[in-house]
């Protein structure tokens, strides 16, 4: 067993961490943006915007990125470059959406405060069950997915030369 080889598990656990803090600071997000009426006091909507900015800030966001390298890193190591895998970084695509259009909510919110309502947290919270649904589908089951009607130009690689001039050595 080479060293790479030992070190998966590891980035595994990592990975699986990190997308723990992902998914469930993007499920209490949207919740705690709800919060933010304007019925509540002044000191309440301060309150509840630094925790929405700084824990998108400062957990959320750092956690996605680390969700995605270590990721990345199990993708090439494991060499897993099969239908399945394709689709899963579709899902994970929508989840990085789902994570950018939560953090401009949270900034409209902060920015025009009682001109913005955040949307309720029940749409937010239904795409994002959805796309990790998908993911774990997908994870868990391997499914073959090569009868996909995918077209042939996605199949074959073209092998042709780099738009731009690569440095020699």
């Amino acid at each position: 067993m080479s060293g790479l080889d030992t070190l998966v598990p590891h980035l595994k656990g990592l990975h699986i961490g990190f997308i723990s803090i992902w998914m469930v600071g993007l499920m209490a997000l949207p919740a705690m943006l709800a919060r933010h009426e304007q019925a509540i006091g002044q000191v309440d909507f301060q309150r509840i915007r630094r925790a929405t900015h700084y824990g998108y800030v400062w957990a959320i966001t750092p956690a996605a990125a680390l969700a995605v390298a270590t990721g990345l890193a199990l993708i090439f190591l494991r060499e897993v470059f099969v239908p399945w895998m394709f689709a899963k970084l579709v899902l994970v695509a929508c989840l990085v959406g789902l994570h950018a259009w939560i953090g401009h909510t949270i900034i409209a919110v902060a920015e025009t405060e009682g001109r913005h309502e955040p949307p309720e947290p029940t749409v937010p919270i239904i795409l994002l069950g959805t796309a990790i649904a998908g993911v774990l589908l997908l994870v868990l089951f391997k499914p073959d997915l090569a009868g996909l009607p995918i077209p042939e130009f996605l199949r074959q690689p073209v092998r042709g030369d780099l738009p731009f001039d690569v440095p020699s050595p």
